[in-house]
Parts: C-alpha cells; structure tokens; sequence
C-alpha cells in the first residue's frame, strides 16, 4: 500500500493548486517513474486518441511521449475543483526530430483517491506550430501566458 500522496481530498483552492504546481514540477522532470509516481497502480488515461491503464503504461507512455518531445517545457493551471476532483488548463512546447518547434494547448480531468493518488486523467490537446522566436512557455507560477 502506498503513504499518502499530500495533499489530499478533500481539496481547498490552496491544496487544488498546490496539486497542480506538484504535477507541473514533477512533468517539467520529464522523468517518466517520477510522473508516474504520483498515479495508482491502476490509473485509467485517456490521453489526445489514447487510453492508458495502469502505471507501467503510463512509463511506457511518457517515455515515447519524451523521446520525441525534445526540450518540453511545460505550465498548468488551476482551473476548478470539488472534493476529489480537479480540472487544469495547460500548454507545453517543445520540437520535434526535424527541429519544427510546437506549442500544445489542453484541458486535463483529474479524479484523486483518499490518499491523493490520481485514479483518473483525461487530457484533450491540439498542438500548434510555431517559431523558436515565438516560445514563450516557462515552467513556474502564476497564469499561463495568453493565447
């Protein structure tokens, strides 16, 4: 059995954006075991067309999703909250292999166990190409930069 995961349902605006920063941190490490870590064991994904289950996959996932995501950088905010759910809106750039730079927007669900463990991710994303001169995305606090 896992300790807990703080902090922990159910969430206030300050515990609801504390988890969010948590998550921003811990996916600007692109360390895929770290990200992974904060999920259960059985966690449900669905992810742009995918669906991911459990743990191991969600390694599995990130580790394609990084491989080919050179230099992501990514920031979250919070968006609302209930008692063990959360909703964020996100954007991350990154390049591909050829060097063409892109900027993802989205939206992400999440559902948390007692223990403060995501059980549930659902994250819808469209992706935009952009100029290197045109990044702007910075891993930190506050609000996301406009659209």
């Amino acid at each position: 059995m896992n300790a807990p995961r703080p902090p922990v349902p159910p969430f206030t605006a300050e515990t609801a954006a504390a988890k969010v920063q948590a998550a921003e941190d811990a996916w600007n490490t692109r360390d895929p075991e770290r990200v992974a870590g904060a999920y259960t064991p059985d966690t449900v994904w669905r992810n742009r067309g995918e669906s991911i289950v459990g743990r191991d996959a969600v390694i599995e996932f990130l580790t394609r999703k990084w491989a080919r995501e050179h230099e992501y950088r990514l920031r979250k905010n919070l968006w609302a909250f209930t008692d063990d759910r959360i909703a964020v809106r996100f954007q991350y750039e990154w390049h591909d292999d050829d060097g063409q730079w892109w900027r993802s927007y989205g939206n992400e669900l999440w559902h948390f166990d007692a223990d403060g463990y995501m059980s549930r991710r659902e994250a819808s994303i469209n992706d935009v190409a952009i100029t290197e001169a045109e990044r702007r995305v910075r891993p930190g606090r506050g609000e996301l930069p406009p659209s």
